[in-house]
């Protein structure tokens, strides 16, 4: 089976990334996603979920033209996006009832830890009640040439103790999917080395743009 933008190396052992390759979790997406996905001369990569909880990120981010590839392959993995709102915006009629709809998860941000601890527990509790619960975040948060990618992901799925799946959109090779699943060991240098090795090869429509795999200072 083709490994997708580049093949990464199962970890030398240690605190080093786990390489998941099992895909328990089977999803049903849209056959009619994939046919325009091949229609515009696409190809999709996915063969299913390690775990019902874990986080996603999508690389690169580099153009608008991202949200309609990525909305289009949403649609035709079937998993069910959820993203970080803040909760008041939950509080206001209509609104509040819309974004819980396209998959927003109320945050309080005054909660000691702010986002990440909101979100760890959150994975935390929906492991337990067997929830499915799939965090998607663009790291670089921005399509604008940035030094590295954002932390939140990475201490959410350290802290939840929950898989990380790298999405790529490769205008270059018109790929776009998720092929490899890591559980991060907490040496920052070692999971972002494994996750940058996977993703080499990947090009986004202004590729110039693309921050490197790396986190950013803190």
């Amino acid at each position: 089976m083709d490994d997708g933008p580049s093949k990464a190396g199962a970890p030398g052992g240690g605190d080093g990334p786990l390489l998941l390759t099992q895909r328990p979790v089977q999803l049903h997406g849209s056959p009619l996603a994939k046919a325009c996905l091949r229609l515009a001369g696409w190809r999709f990569d996915f063969d299913g979920l390690p775990s019902r909880q874990g986080v996603m990120t999508v690389y690169p981010h580099t153009s608008n033209w991202d949200f309609v590839v990525g909305v289009l392959a949403k649609w035709a993995m079937g998993i069910p996006v959820t993203f970080w709102a803040k909760d008041s915006l939950f509080r206001v009629p209509l609104l509040g009832r819309w974004l819980r709809w396209l998959g927003g998860v109320p945050v309080d941000r005054s909660a000691p830890g702010g986002l990440v601890d909101d979100m760890v527990q959150r994975m935390r509790e929906a492991r337990e009640a067997g929830r499915f619960l799939w965090l998607v975040v663009a790291p670089e948060g921005t399509r604008s040439h940035g030094a590295g990618w954002r932390s939140g992901f990475y201490r959410v799925a350290v802290g939840a103790d929950v898989p990380v799946g790298l999405a790529y959109l490769d205008f270059g090779r018109r790929r776009v999917g998720v092929t490899a699943f890591f559980r991060f060991g907490g040496e920052r240098a070692l999971d972002m080395q494994a996750a940058a090795s996977h993703l080499a090869a990947v090009r986004g429509l202004r590729h110039e743009l693309a921050a490197p795999v790396q986190l950013k200072e803190s």
